[in-house]
């Protein structure tokens, strides 16, 4: 039986995006995000984040945001600099590379968006943004 409530057709919604969000990093060059360590650049901002907050806000082990931030440093996304505020942390900022990469994602995220207001009229789209929001108390 396949489930039948708001929550699966969220998770739907939101898998869709997320098909179409990755293939266009994957066409833009940026396959990585693909992989579970792009989750990890939602919670990077322009200023960057401690490392241990970053694995506090995705929800996952020091240890393995160790490793995905390993990996995104080796490839040239992240670097880790030393924390003005507190000398023994160690935070995450966006390298040039990185930062290309959040343009693209930005520009990814408007196509899908424009896609998303055509298929739905621009009343639709707007009505159903301002409820999820409302939702997300946002």
């Amino acid at each position: 039986m396949v489930p039948d409530h708001i929550g699966w057709t969220l998770w739907q919604a939101t898998h869709a995006w997320r098909r179409e969000f990755v293939a266009g990093m994957a066409a833009s060059g940026h396959g990585w995000f693909a992989q579970a360590r792009g989750n990890l650049m939602a919670y990077i901002g322009p200023d960057g984040i401690r490392q241990s907050d970053l694995a506090e806000k995705a929800g996952l082990t020091k240890q393995a945001v160790q490793q995905f931030v390993d990996e995104l440093v080796k490839d040239g996304i992240v670097m880790r600099t030393p924390d003005a505020t507190d000398a023994r942390a160690r935070r995450v900022v966006l390298t040039e590379t990185g930062q290309a990469a959040m343009r693209d994602a930005d520009r990814i995220k408007l196509q899908i968006e424009t896609r998303w207001r055509q298929k739905l009229g621009s009343a639709a789209f707007d009505q159903l943004d301002g409820l999820l929001r409302r939702v997300v108390d946002r």
